[in-house]
This record gives C-alpha cells, sequence and structure tokens, in this order.
C-alpha cells in the first residue's frame, strides 16, 4: 500500500512494506496531525500504538518512513539529529521502518519548512505545520 505525507509546502509518498504496524497505520487512514522537529528528523503524532518490531532500527540512511514506538510516531529521517554521530541518521530509539519514501513534489521540504535548509537540506522554519497522511 503506498500513502502520502501532505504538508502546506509539499507532499511525499512512501509504499509501506507489509508488517503489523504498516497495516495498523492503514486502519487509522487517515490521519490529520501536527508536524514536530528534531533535528533532521520530522515527525506526525498518530492514534496508533504498536509493539517494537524485531527488525527495528535506530540509525537509518535518509529518506525511510520509520514508525516510532516510543513516541505512536511517524518519523521521516532527512538528516542527523541532536543524538547522531558523524553525520548519521540516528532516531531518538530504535523505530520499525515501514515504508521508503518513492517521490515528492516540489523542492523536498519537511513540513513547515519555508524555504530550503544548508547544503540542499531542506530548512525547519515553522514546526507545528498541519500535515495529512492518507491512502493513495
Amino acid at each position: 500500500m503506498r500513502i502520502r505525507i501532505l504538508w502546506p509546502a509539499g507532499q511525499a509518498t512512501a509504499m509501506l512494506r507489509a508488517t503489523p504496524t504498516a497495516e495498523a497505520l492503514r486502519a487509522e487512514l487517515p490521519i490529520v496531525s501536527t508536524a514536530g522537529t528534531w533535528g533532521e528528523e520530522v515527525y506526525f503524532g498518530t492514534p496508533v500504538s504498536v509493539s517494537r518490531e524485531d527488525d527495528a532500527r535506530q540509525v537509518v540512511e535518509p529518506g525511510p518512513v520509520a514508525f516510532w514506538t516510543d513516541g505512536d510516531s511517524l518519523a521521516l529521517s532527512c538528516g542527523p539529529t541532536p543524538i547522531s554521530c558523524a553525520g548519521e541518521c540516528r532516531l531518538a530509539s530504535p523505530c520499525n521502518v515501514r515504508a521508503i519514501r518513492s517521490g515528492s513534489s516540489g523542492p523536498e521540504r519537511r513540513p513547515g519548512s519555508a524555504g530550503g535548509g544548508r547544503g540542499g537540506r531542506p530548512g525547519v522554519e515553522q514546526p507545528g505545520a498541519r500535515a495529512r497522511v492518507t491512502a493513495v
């Protein structure tokens, strides 16, 4: 199943993997949330609460859509966070990696962004932007 995450500055699509977490997310769609940021990570609260799966990871490449079980949130890793080492994408705790982003429209910007950041990374200038997650 594909999902779309929409925010005022753009959108991203992702393909969900077939997992219990993805099924729980699918059952709650559409989800309307508020974007939060933590370093170069953007997260969205959800009404879903699931357990950490066996393949959960804390260090990821930029791009996956992960589910942060400790915060019941979808997380988009875009770059380093405050606990990253040497520029890696380190999430707050191990997350269920549920989807890989398959595209976006317009400039690659994080929710709440009014413009690009350093080194081609999206800027975060207005955390709290409204976001919507839907099935495609």
